[in-house]
């Protein structure tokens, strides 16, 4: 005798496609770090404006040192970006020999 199940499976969609990627530029001028007022070796926040507005729910996040590991949340409004701020603050070190900002955007 043999026994066989049967096993109901909804149905669903699959698919592949391709799309072009645009990328969005930082405008250099624009990039501002705001120190801690009472411990001007800790960065409070980091604003800057983008060439396009990203859509509402587009993730904006940055990272300030290059071997560092942590990533910043930012909000934006528009195409002006913001990351920390004197409420929040990011609680950065400067570094001596400066800073790299990476930014890392997701729509």
């Amino acid at each position: 005798y043999a026994y066989a199940a049967s096993n109901i499976v909804p149905s669903g969609k699959a698919g592949a496609g391709a799309g072009a990627i645009s990328a969005y530029t930082v405008v250099t001028t624009s990039v501002k770090f705001t120190l801690n007022a009472s411990n001007p070796q800790s960065i409070d926040s980091v604003s800057f404006t983008l060439n396009a507005s990203p859509a509402a729910s587009t993730t904006v996040k940055i990272k300030l040192v290059n071997a560092g590991s942590t990533w910043y949340t930012c909000t934006h409004a528009g195409a002006q970006v913001t990351c920390g701020s004197t409420g929040s603050p990011l609680g950065a070190p400067v570094l001596q020999t400066g800073i790299s900002l990476h930014v890392v955007i997701a729509d």
